[in-house]
């Protein structure tokens, strides 16, 4: 029995790079870790928090405290998921330690296109 082999005119980089052009890779999804406001947390432990967690210089972590402090939200950072969530948990932690009532949340960013 004789077998026929065929052969194909493309090379086998062109055969790669029809299929890398096929697959679109879609960038992970980001998230915002949102401070929220509250009247009891000290303003110094809520900066503190920011230099630490969120590796902010005291000048941005005094803007984002004073940002929630007026407007009862201020957005720490934007991170991928699981990256978000850590500090998330971060600061709940450090702030039960603490004995305040400091929150944060999530909200996914909006794609852009």
């Amino acid at each position: 029995m004789a077998m026929t082999i065929k052969r194909s005119n493309q090379s086998q980089d062109d055969v790669l790079l029809q299929e890398k052009q096929k697959i679109k890779l879609k960038k992970p999804s980001r998230y915002k870790v949102i401070l929220i406001n509250d009247d009891f947390t000290p303003q110094e432990f809520v900066i503190w928090v920011l230099a630490n967690v969120f590796r902010k210089t005291m000048e941005e972590s005094r803007h984002i405290m004073w940002t929630a402090h007026t407007t009862g939200t201020a957005v720490c950072g934007v991170y991928p998921l699981d990256i978000a969530r850590t500090k998330l948990e971060e600061v709940h932690k450090l702030a039960d330690e603490a004995g305040h009532p400091l929150q944060c949340q999530l909200a996914k960013e909006e794609e852009e296109g």
